[in-house]
């Protein structure tokens, strides 16, 4: 199979999306199938024997990492020289709609991937009335697809919700031998605290991702602020475009920024917390806080698409309600939920026994697989019509 794919967001960016791309390329090539990726400039040319094409961008003035991405001509004979067996859009916004209408011309199988809630991003960044045209945008595009995949039941309701057609389920999955509770370290606890002495008294809370307006970061850290530090300890692992504005929020009290980690970097500090704290409300899945599941944290995050098909309330952690709340509120719920973990270790040690249960449920190899399938069911429809013609 020749597998096309046009995205808006490569490496060497890192969250959620990259991430799962990164997975798909090296997943396609142990399969045997060949792939060509078209996408913003990265510095890369090959990945995981896939060719890289790329195209430079404007970055974004409220968001700089994101980029508004040119399709360049070049793309359109790139594709035509490949033959691609089906053209997979991922999260099409300009660099995708444009390889929508492309994929139409060259009549190939289409098929797109839903990531990032852009509509709910409007909001975080102060563009409201862009909600409602946003959701239309995306479901203009989706809807020219075969196919389009989301990454948990809760966004295929929502997007069902929205008039999106023809959704199907790609779920994700976690590198168990990686991400692990036997890759907790005390020298690393003892770094975070300052201290050798009673590290595993202070109850270490980690928040791992991008730093930036849509994850909601002012909850948490106002909420910290509230809390007792003689027993608790934040360490926050990522960066991005809020990391001042969150450091300003947390100035004065005891909290370890590590920007980005990977690796077995990232699963150290994983294995090396006691609670996972994730106050995002824009998540389609929530890959970090599967990662931390898998390394033995129980989570204290909201009750919010995504995160909810993974954590049930009381079982792998606590959820939050926000609905109907005052922010003032929130802050003082989220405060209760952090405390209740810090102090009650039996409950976390209880949360921790299904978070590790749980994530042993997800598997990569599942999961790309499931997409694979998905490809060639569409490749089956389009050969039927052809000789049905």
């Amino acid at each position: 199979m020749r597998v096309a794919i046009i995205t808006e967001n490569f490496l060497p960016k890192l969250d959620g999306v990259t991430r799962t791309l990164a997975r798909l390329l090296s997943h396609l090539e142990a399969a045997g199938h060949r792939a060509l990726l078209l996408g913003p400039r990265c510095g890369m040319h090959e990945y995981a024997g896939a060719e890289i094409v790329t195209t430079p961008g404007l970055p974004l003035p409220f968001y700089p990492e994101l980029k508004f991405n040119f399709f360049r001509p070049l793309f359109v004979k790139k594709l035509q020289e490949f033959q691609p067996d089906i053209i997979h859009v991922v999260d099409p916004v300009v660099l995708g709609a444009v390889g929508v209408a492309v994929a139409r011309l060259l009549r190939r199988p289409l098929v797109s991937s839903y990531h990032t809630n852009l509509a709910a991003y409007c909001r975080h960044f102060g563009f409201p009335w862009l909600t409602g045209p946003m959701w239309r945008y995306n479901r203009f595009l989706h809807n020219h697809c075969s196919l389009t995949f989301c990454p948990s039941p809760s966004t295929a309701r929502t997007l069902r919700y929205q008039g999106f057609q023809r959704v199907r389920l790609w779920p994700r999955g976690v590198d168990s031998a990686l991400f692990r509770p036997e890759r907790r370290r005390p020298a690393l606890r003892a770094a975070w605290l300052g201290t050798e002495e009673g590290t595993d008294e202070r109850c270490v809370l980690l928040y791992v991702g991008r730093i930036s307006r849509e994850k909601n970061l002012l909850l948490l850290a106002n909420a910290y602020r509230q809390l007792d530090h003689r027993r608790c300890h934040l360490v926050v692992v990522g960066g991005g475009p809020a990391l001042t504005e969150l450091r300003q929020a947390l100035a004065g009290l005891p909290v370890t920024f590590t920007g980005y980690l990977s690796g077995e970097t990232l699963a150290e500090a994983y294995a090396s917390a006691d609670v996972f704290a994730f106050p995002s409300t824009t998540e389609t899945f929530g890959q970090v806080v599967l990662e931390a599941m898998a390394s033995g944290l129980p989570v204290v995050a909201l009750r919010a698409e995504g995160v909810c098909d993974l954590v049930a309330p009381e079982e792998q952690g606590l959820l939050l309600d926000p609905t109907g709340l005052s922010p003032a509120a929130q802050v003082a719920a989220y405060r209760h939920l952090l405390e209740r973990l810090i102090y009650e270790r039996a409950t976390r040690e209880r949360m921790r026994a299904a978070a590790l249960a749980q994530a042993a449920r997800y598997s990569w190899y599942e999961a790309m697989e499931s997409l694979l399938r998905g490809y060639e069911e569409v490749i089956r429809q389009r050969e039927q019509t052809l000789l049905a013609a």
